[in-house]
């Protein structure tokens, strides 16, 4: 899934370019139950709720693939019955109250949330403007993409606080509101990929990458889970840190020196390729084997890391990018640092040691050119001995006090 896709969609989400057809959505309480449906056709909105509705749609599409979008795939080799559930849904254009109410169901039996929430869908048809070689447009639809929104919003009470009344021109307690919130979780059925439907695909949305709701993705939605990378970089940190027995110090440097590998597997991978959305790194068993290697992972190890790496990611071999801590990089880059100024300083210390052998405390220093040493005389006057500098009228002098 492609990043240039999901902005496509996300710019038409405005009030000259949004073509939705119809709203639905329902109030759920605390205790699961409706309190409230409604049914819109979406341009007949007045003009504020417009664009507040609108601006839920648009968070479905926010934040990064692979941490808050994800793409969702349905079981290999046959069509399930929640696949065929959403695609009527879809064709039904929002208009089927028994297949409404069927999905409101099956959020609410399965979305573990405590509190209240409203579940929005949008259905849209949005007809793909074909694009030429060098990217420009055309005004020809090459292809139809029909699609439901959804967005799951909390619902919350306003901060309690004060008021100015103006009708009673008084300041006092105001009235608590119900507040609708961004949406926690999301779909886009079916999902866009590479400029047109994917039938076999969901468009994910999670607003925490720590906690994507997976009841959602199996029990709702019918498709595997699937971790964030923020999840998957958790995940892999654990396997490799419990699996050496060492000093904490020692583990942090080696997982220090595997985040420094794997950046430089990035990095070149880079240079050598100019689509990376089409042409990814991951990290398979043999790429961790030769990371662990080359990081100076003792051999008693890496077989542990290896096997319990291959069991947590079987079925979903993460890339290289998102197993990357960016802070331990910069981290790393700081202690590089602070040990090359220590060597310098260290450098420095030298030099002046063999300038000053046994630290001797002088009560003069000269500082002198090379080719004016060789000038530089001791001459006795009335028994006092002194030191002789010539210095010729174009030579720059400085006289300074050491402290």
């Amino acid at each position: 899934m492609k990043r240039k896709d999901i902005l496509e969609l996300k710019k038409r989400l405005k009030k000259d370019q949004c073509t939705f057809t119809r709203m639905c959505g329902c109030f759920v309480n605390a205790e699961k139950n409706i309190i409230l449906e409604l049914k819109e056709t979406f341009l007949n909105l007045d003009e504020d709720d417009y664009f507040k509705y609108l601006e839920i749609a648009r968070k479905v599409l926010s934040g990064t693939v692979g941490n808050n979008i994800l793409a969702l795939s349905f079981p290999e080799g046959q069509i399930s019955e929640k696949q065929t559930f959403l695609n009527q849904l879809k064709k039904s254009k929002l208009k089927d109250d028994e297949l409404i109410n069927e999905f409101y169901k099956t959020v609410i039996d399965n979305y573990i949330f405590e509190g209240n929430y409203l579940i929005l869908l949008f259905h849209d048809v949005y007809d793909i403007i074909t694009k030429t070689t060098d990217n420009l447009k055309i005004d020809e639809s090459e292809e139809v993409f029909e699609y439901v929104l959804c967005a799951i919003c909390p619902v919350s009470l306003s901060a309690p606080g004060l008021s100015y009344f103006e009708d009673e021109n008084k300041i006092k307690s105001r009235l608590r509101d119900w507040i609708v919130d961004a949406p926690t979780n999301g779909f886009i059925y079916p999902a866009f990929i590479d400029r047109g439907p994917d039938v076999n695909s969901i468009m994910y949305y999670t607003k925490n990458a720590k906690d994507t709701h997976p009841e959602l993705m199996k029990n709702t939605l019918g498709c595997s889970s699937k971790d964030t990378s923020a999840m998957q970089k958790e995940k892999f940190q654990y396997i490799v840190k419990d699996s050496i027995v060492a000093d904490e110090e020692v583990v942090d440097e080696l997982y220090m020196k595997i985040q420094e590998n794997l950046n430089t597997i990035v990095e070149d991978h880079k240079l050598i390729s100019d689509d990376l959305d089409n042409n990814p790194v991951k990290l398979t068993k043999d790429g961790l084997q030769n990371i662990l290697i080359e990081s100076g992972v003792p051999q008693e190890y890496t077989s542990r890391i290896e096997k319990y790496y291959e069991d947590e990611f079987n079925d979903d071999v993460p890339l290289v990018e998102n197993l990357i801590d960016g802070k331990i990089l910069i981290v790393n880059e700081l202690r590089k640092n602070e040990r090359n100024l220590e060597k310098q300083v260290e450098f420095l210390k030298d030099k002046l040691d063999q300038f000053n052998p046994g630290n001797i405390d002088y009560d003069i220093v000269l500082h002198v050119r090379p080719e004016k040493i060789d000038e530089i005389k001791t001459q006795t006057l009335d028994g006092q001995e002194y030191l002789v500098i010539p210095v010729s009228g174009n030579e720059k002098t400085r006289i300074q006090e050491i402290k």
